[in-house]
């Protein structure tokens, strides 16, 4: 049997080693039978097959994005968009959402940054006078903090005298009144009765908007550490024929127990959806200071952060998740926090050793646990995105500690395996611009110089595609089938409009994307192509 698509003509990069760069790929059934030059695969090519001309694109493995939240970010495209240059023009986009929903109902939004907008927490007396008729909440672009009216606040029952929950708290000003901020877990207050979309909704906004983004950014595969809605909105899809993005779906601490029950392991279900790790959380983020850290932040010395679950229940629940069969991925940010849960992998590796556990983010460690990350095999889950950033918040808060802060180069260099994402909502969902960051350790507009904030910690272009190929491929288990191009693995291609080998890194971001293959078929296809 001949193949059904052969790709020729392009300068692929294919990260197998033995086989680095060839210029035709042909695929049969989904899978890649030939790698390659352009003659023998065209030769391969069955009647009714198709041979597309790559014009000299250049063609790498389907990038994937290790660490996203799909529901949110599905959710976050019919929402207020809080991501703005000032507070002001935030508010503009909270009236306007508000005056075209029927007063009573929830205006949800995410994206604000208090340190872009001068540091200061905004306020709900900012949003009751260009909302005061509808419950508002906006989530903060770190994900760990949300900004509510007082009318929120009342239908929470949220008052001076309402205790800070574990893990969590109510922001307050000098007389004891809450401001309408909350951090961590004193977000789930307000979360709980703001009414949830259907899991129809949510699959809707996954296919009509979220899915074909992801593809017309590269992507072919995605890990989604948001929860059960979005799990059910992926079946429903799954179901429907309409999924055409893998996803490796992680499981809340939440429903850990459920999980065991029924007998979930990691790695469950099919190359389109299967379950990943469980998904838990040690701290909060850098920005609003919630991450845990072995001392306090130069902006508070007195303030070490917070830990949002207790380090017992995390201790306890990653010992059951790995004698189950399940792999577990913990959020962890601060260096007391990266550290608690290297320990707790420590523990579990002489029994677990087959057990691909995961640190989330990995942002700040102490130089002391540098090299504990590849040795005890722990997969560091990071976002290249985050670094550049966050630089100038981490100077702030961090000092000469910022040198420990997003190590890629250090990890990888120690043996560590590196599986990069984007954080979706948090950043764009553009690996592109990940690996853009990864490279230069620079903005778009060329901040902080030409050298880029910390150097030293700069990875190759190689390096970095690595991340979001064969980094995130061996975080889902799939590296036998998926992170390369040869033969016998699954055809998920991403093909760009320039060499990003061969450019200046700083044009990685404006490469563009001509088409993404998933199984050898093509999910997004620009027309130049």
């Amino acid at each position: 049997m001949g193949a059904d698509r052969v790709l020729y003509n392009g300068i692929i990069y294919t990260l197998n080693a033995e086989q680095p760069r060839v210029s035709a790929l042909a695929v049969r059934d989904g899978r890649i039978i030939y790698a390659g030059d352009d003659a023998t695969a065209r030769g391969m090519r069955s009647s009714g097959g198709e041979a597309v001309d790559l014009r000299g694109y250049c063609a790498i493995p389907g990038l994937a994005d290790a660490h996203l939240h799909f529901s949110s970010f599905a959710q976050s495209l019919m929402s207020v968009n809080a991501e703005m240059p000032t507070p002001d023009e935030a508010l503009v986009n909270v009236a306007e959402f508000a005056a075209r929903t029927p007063a009573g109902e929830w205006v949800v939004g995410r994206g604000w940054n208090h340190n872009v907008w001068g540091g200061e927490f905004p306020t709900a007396a900012q949003l009751d006078r260009v909302a005061p008729a509808h419950p508002v909440c906006l989530s903060a672009k770190s994900g760990h903090a949300v900004w509510v009216n007082s009318l929120a606040l009342r239908m929470a029952g949220i008052t001076a005298e309402t205790a800070d929950p574990a893990g969590g708290e109510i922001v307050r000003d000098a007389s004891g009144q809450p401001t309408g901020l909350l951090l961590e877990e004193a977000m789930n207050l307000v979360y709980r009765i703001i009414p949830e979309q259907t899991v129809a909704d949510v699959a809707t906004a996954m296919a009509d908007q979220a899915i074909p983004m992801a593809h017309r950014a590269g992507l072919t595969m995605v890990h989604d550490m948001d929860g059960a809605l979005s799990f059910g909105a992926e079946q429903m899809l799954q179901e429907q024929g309409r999924l055409t993005l893998r996803v490796l779906k992680s499981i809340s601490l939440e429903v850990l127990d459920e999980a065991l029950a029924v007998g979930l392991r990691t790695g469950y279900g099919n190359d389109l959806l299967r379950i990943g790790q469980v998904k838990m959380f040690a701290d909060g983020a850098l920005g609003p200071r919630t991450s845990w850290m072995l001392e306090g932040f130069e902006t508070a010395p007195e303030y070490t952060g917070i830990p949002t679950t207790d380090i017992d229940v995390l201790r306890e629940a990653a010992e059951k998740a790995n004698r189950a069969g399940l792999g577990c991925a913990i959020h962890a940010i601060g260096d007391r926090a990266c550290r608690e849960i290297l320990d707790i992998y420590e523990g579990l590796r002489s029994r677990y050793p087959r057990m691909r556990n995961r640190i989330e983010h990995l942002q700040i460690l102490h130089p002391d646990d540098f090299a504990r990350v590849g040795r005890l095999g722990v997969i560091g889950s990071m976002q290249p995105i985050h670094a550049t950033s966050d630089m100038f918040i981490s100077d702030r808060h961090l000092g000469a500690r910022a040198a420990g802060a997003y190590v890629f180069k250090t990890l990888l260099d120690q043996g560590a395996v590196l599986a990069f994402g984007s954080d979706c909502p948090v950043e764009v969902i553009d690996p592109l611009v990940g690996i853009h960051a990864a490279v230069t350790r620079r903005r778009g507009d060329g901040m902080p110089g030409v050298e880029g904030w910390y150097p030293d910690q700069r990875l190759t272009v190689e390096q970095a595609v690595r991340g979001f190929t064969l980094g995130a491929a061996y975080a889902a288990g799939m590296e036998d089938r998926l992170g390369s191009l040869q033969v016998g693995k699954l055809a998920d291609v991403t093909i760009l409009g320039q060499d990003i080998f061969a450019i200046d890194p700083m044009d990685i971001p404006h490469a563009g994307v001509m088409g993404t293959m998933v199984g050898g078929r093509f999910v997004w296809r620009d027309a130049g192509l």
